[in-house]
């Protein structure tokens, strides 16, 4: 009996237990693209990638680097130190790929947001003046509105079509007029040109400020990046030099390689969190 009784109490535990974890499972399958670095990848114009593949591919190369460089040097601590900027360097290229196309999207999204105003004011129905942005918009912005007018034709369904255009751009001011189109559309408000022209004005202010910004840290930035890689520039030199990497492969060598890679990547976080200039989360996924 007491067995029975216990069965009983682990079932309603589990049941419970599922109860609480359940409408997660739930949320994350309807938005399995809502981690930060997905949206990453698609703003650096990597589609079709996960997040598990991309760190799988990440670990490749550090493992062939790691060959490489100890074939070379024979040193294997130096080939472990190169391996595991390997698997950064990745994730970093990723990340300097999404900066640069914001900064360009964020120059381009005042003239789409007034091609659109333009559009809705001429007289265009929503959808029209939406796909009308694949030939007249900004360049960089061409392939995803083409891709909304394609969807849009093969399945008339305006709401999947926004979906896939916020996915597919990833960006918070596409999500802002997205979803001010989809108001628009959905209660037939009258003021959405105004509202476009209003929020085209505000962003570029903010692309002009922004620019500001970015063109007085930019030196500042690079000589900290410069400063960054000396060290390493010069640790590749001396493998060049026979036995110029053996010291490194004694317990004190690998300290020093250890303190020096803490000590490189400790600066740079902190430069990089110093030097950070506010960006726009995603709110309206």
């Amino acid at each position: 009996m007491d067995a029975v009784w216990g069965l009983v109490l682990g079932t309603g535990l589990l049941l419970v237990w599922m109860s609480w974890w359940e409408p997660e499972q739930r949320r994350e399958g309807r938005h399995p693209r809502g981690s930060a670095f997905h949206d990453r990848l698609v703003q650096a114009g990597i589609h079709g990638v996960s997040v598990a593949a991309f760190g799988v591919i990440a670990l490749a190369t550090a493992v062939v680097v790691l060959a490489l460089v100890w074939s070379a040097t024979r040193s294997l601590a130096v080939a472990a130190c190169m391996a595991i900027a390997a698997v950064y360097a990745p994730f970093a290229w990723v990340t300097a790929r999404a900066a640069r196309r914001r900064s360009r999207l964020t120059r381009a999204w005042p003239d789409a947001v007034d091609t659109l105003a333009s559009g809705i004011r001429a007289g265009l129905a929503l959808p029209e003046a939406l796909a009308a942005l694949a030939d007249r918009g900004p360049e960089d912005l061409r392939p995803a509105f083409a891709a909304f007018a394609e969807d849009y034709r093969a399945s008339g369904r305006f709401d999947a079509s926004l979906d896939a255009l916020k996915a597919r751009l990833a960006d918070p001011v596409a999500d802002r007029i997205v979803e001010a189109v989809r108001i628009a559309r959905d209660v037939g408000g009258t003021e959405v040109g105004r509202v476009l022209r209003a929020l085209a004005r505000y962003l570029r202010e903010e692309a002009r400020i922004r620019g500001e910004l970015e063109a007085r840290q930019s030196w500042t930035v690079n000589a900290a990046r410069l400063a960054v890689a000396a060290p390493w520039v010069l640790l590749a030199m001396l493998a060049t030099r026979p036995g110029g990497l053996e010291a490194f492969d004694t317990p004190t060598g690998v300290m020093v390689l250890l303190g020096g890679a803490a000590a490189s990547l400790g600066a740079y976080r902190l430069m990089r969190a110093f030097g950070r200039l506010p960006v726009e989360e995603r709110v309206l996924r």
